[in-house]
């Protein structure tokens, strides 16, 4: 199981976890656990949309990045923001979704559509940083 850090700053209401799950569920796992230690919770549609957009991030690090480097879960009051970090400098891409379901193509354009922003960052160390800030 990846290793877990979360640091919590009660006077700004900010609260942090940073994971490296080898898989995609072992991220859904990650983030349940930091979402349950959130007060007040998120709300049902807020944790559904999170779920898709880890799972589809690191499924892509995974498939498509040369693995995670990171996952990092951030939330204050009013954004939760989703950091996956890779080795790849590759910049995601949109690509035609394969409808008989074995070439993929959905994730990216589902990832854009329910988070508020999405930012590639290249990392002065090598790889990128995929940042998705979603409304809490």
């Amino acid at each position: 199981m990846g290793q877990s850090q979360v640091m919590r700053d009660r006077r700004a209401d900010h609260a942090q976890r940073t994971t490296c799950p080898a898989t995609a569920a072992q991220a859904r796992d990650d983030m349940r656990v930091f979402f349950a230690e959130l007060s007040p919770a998120p709300t049902p549609e807020c944790t559904d949309n999170a779920v898709l957009v880890v799972s589809e991030l690191v499924t892509n690090a995974l498939r498509h990045a040369g693995g995670l480097t990171a996952l990092r879960l951030a939330a204050d009051r009013t954004t939760l923001e989703i950091t996956v970090r890779d080795p790849s400098h590759a910049v995601p891409r949109e690509r035609a979704p394969d409808r008989n379901g074995a070439g993929g193509g959905f994730g990216w354009p589902l990832v854009r559509f329910l988070a508020r922003t999405v930012a590639v960052t290249p990392s002065p160390r090598g790889g990128k940083s995929v940042r998705a800030v979603l409304t809490r």
